[in-house]
């Protein structure tokens, strides 16, 4: 089979392990991590992370998606070096998947009637066509349907036994097609000794028999026995709910506070497992970046500062919630935060309130600070998978790990996970305390929560009465109006900012922030908006830009949401009488609130702009009409 390339974000995204592929002859799944050929120099690139490696650890323990006690290291999926000369360069083993072919149709067969055959079945020379009884060749293709289950398990469908129910039978198989619909009922598989179902039978719990914890992409059965609820559910390979890929994100922060410290996490996932100086001496011969990195200082020093570096992060300095530490550190109101430096993790800068709100503007009177992030890294990490339903993140307490579907690990027993680093800018803000209590307290906000509340239980019992297993606690912090609200000014602000800076709008990013509520009652919220790229020259710096236009931008972006192309449907929206996610919502549609949903940490979930501004149908909701 040839070679197919695929971009290092869509491994540690869409693609990763366990994922199919359509290629232009076959289907294959993407190989676990053991399948991954990574030998030689520089064919992967190690990523330091400390906090993101301390949080998986902590959320992971137990999993099968995460081996051992020890936090896991970080490596970029296998680079292409583009050497002709390579026998076997970087890359990952994709196997076969499915092995159940249909041929296609030639003259003189019936039309709609294609022969179900295995990969085994092929002519032998290239696998590519059958030759039937009459001598014909046939071409094949992957068919479309496949079993999965909850736990992420995969198979072929047994389509003899399903049909047969275990009586012997070798007569050709055909699949059906009645008509041009996508109905499965259209859709028949036929045997020649006259037994048949149609493909809407196979919706049926159980019907597909038990999961027996197939892991194509590891290439083994999982050992422990599968107990999903429903058994094995049919699959479309081309459906989006066949991979939900489980990705944790973090903005790194400033650690080291000299140059040594700093030098050393350059290094960390290196060095980390030196047992005493003498090994520090090995390590800077054999990899002469660290060598560099490390010229001028001893080695007793060197292993004396890494130990008190991996001593700070077992005793939780880096095990805060990645999220909360991020929005401390951005509304610390410091004038500098990180360091100025073209090899820094992050620089940013806390603006005057007399650069961005000159004029008192009562747009600006609920927004608390604003920060010009000239400089950022991003590290996002692949952990794991689900099928059939959604991935709850790792990435911060709003969804935890062990309340959604359970993941499936990307190799038999993984000490190591595929992540990426980009660089990039953007610009946070937060709310005034003040202003959050007194529009929280507003009876136009309260009104409006209970009708999103009503969503909500919508949306609960919906769930429940289809067997699925995400519920309430699920949704965790993002049921709080203030989510809701913040979450809804982030779309905007990055729809206006692409019609304002011509920036793709789907090249821009956003990470709310609603830290849980202290003992003093006093709630927060932060919105960050960014881009970021691979390379470490990051992105040209206009998004920085914004901050001294920010008014300009927020008045826009205001103005936008007060009338919606899509009402009154859309403002008349009910979260309470609507189906399943548009229950999670309330006035917000494509002409107002949804964006790329790659830009979204929500999946186009938890928006309503009269939460904003007003409506046509609501009046006093939005924190923006507010009078403070």
């Amino acid at each position: 089979m040839g070679n197919t390339t695929i971009r290092m974000s869509q491994v540690v995204g869409v693609y990763g392990p366990g994922a199919m592929i359509d290629l232009p002859e076959r289907s294959v799944i993407v190989g676990s991590l053991d399948r991954w050929n990574m030998a030689g120099v520089d064919a992967f690139r190690p990523i330091d992370e400390p906090r993101l490696a301390r949080l998986l650890q902590q959320r992971l323990a137990g999993d099968p998606r995460l081996a051992g006690d020890a936090p896991p290291t970080f490596r970029t999926p296998p680079i292409d070096p583009n050497d002709i000369r390579a026998s076997r360069p970087p890359s990952i083993d994709a196997p076969l998947f499915p092995e159940w072919f249909v041929c296609e149709t030639i003259d003189g067969d019936k039309p709609g009637r294609r022969r179900l055959v295995r990969f085994s079945d092929l002519e032998p020379q290239k696998r590519k066509e059958y030759i039937g009884e009459d001598r014909k060749k046939r071409k094949v293709s992957p068919v479309r349907f496949v079993a999965g289950c909850t736990k992420g398990h995969l198979q072929d469908i047994d389509w003899r036994w399903i049909l047969h129910r275990g009586e012997p039978c070798r007569e050709a198989m055909w699949l059906v097609d009645s008509s041009a619909s996508a109905d499965p009922r259209d859709t028949q598989i036929v045997c020649d000794c006259e037994k048949s179902l149609t493909l809407a039978e196979l919706f049926q719990p159980h019907r597909l028999g038990n999961c027996t914890g197939e892991r194509p992409w590891i290439g083994d059965r999982d050992p422990v026995t599968c107990d999903a609820p429903k058994g094995l559910r049919l699959l479309t390979r081309s459906a989006t709910n066949t991979y939900f890929p489980q990705v944790a994100t973090v903005i790194s922060l400033p650690q080291a506070v000299d140059e040594l410290t700093r030098r050393i996490e350059q290094h960390l996932s290196s060095l980390r497992t030196a047992q005493n100086a003498a090994w520090i001496s090995i390590a800077r011969v054999a990899n002469p970046a660290i060598g560099a990195a490390l010229e001028g200082y001893d080695d007793e020093d060197v292993f004396a500062r890494l130990q008190t570096i991996l001593a700070s992060s077992a005793n939780g300095d880096d095990a805060k919630d990645p999220r909360l530490a991020e929005f401390e550190l951005f509304s610390c109101g410091r004038a500098l935060i990180g360091e100025n430096a073209p090899t820094a993790l992050l620089h940013a800068e806390t603006l005057d309130r007399a650069i961005w709100d000159p004029a008192d503007a009562l747009e600006l009177e609920s927004i608390g600070s604003l920060v010009a992030v000239h400089r950022l890294r991003e590290v996002s990490c692949l952990y794991g998978f689900t099928r059939l339903e959604p991935a709850a993140m790792a990435n911060d307490e709003l969804e935890d790990v062990g309340l959604a579907v359970e993941g499936a690990p990307l190799a038999a027993r993984p000490t190591w996970l595929p992540a990426i680093e980009q660089f990039g800018e953007g610009f946070f803000l937060t709310f005034k305390p003040e202003a959050l209590r007194d529009w929280l307290l507003g009876d136009g906000l309260l009104s409006r929560a209970y009708e999103l509340e009503a969503g909500i239980a919508t949306w609960e019992r919906i769930r429940r009465d289809g067997g699925l297993s995400l519920d309430r606690r699920s949704l965790g912090e993002r049921v709080r109006p203030e989510y809701v609200m913040a979450h809804s000014l982030a779309h905007a602000l990055m729809t206006q900012v692409a019609l304002d800076c011509g920036y793709p709008a789907s090249s821009l990013k956003e990470r709310i922030y609603v830290p849980p509520v202290p003992a003093s009652g006093e709630r927060q919220a932060g919105i960050l908006i960014y881009t970021a790229s691979a390379g470490m020259q990051g992105t040209l710096g206009g998004l920085v830009e914004v901050t001294r236009r920010f008014h300009h931008i927020l008045a826009n972006a205001l103005e936008r949401l007060r009338l919606c192309s899509g009402d009154p449907v859309c403002a008349d929206h009910e979260p309470g009488k609507a189906d399943e996610d548009r229950a999670l919502h309330g006035a917000a549609c494509h002409g107002c609130l949804l964006i790329a949903e790659t830009s979204c940490e929500a999946r186009n979930l938890h928006l309503d702009r009269a939460l904003l501004v007003d409506t046509v149908r609501t009046d006093g909701a939005g924190i923006f009409e507010a009078p403070f």
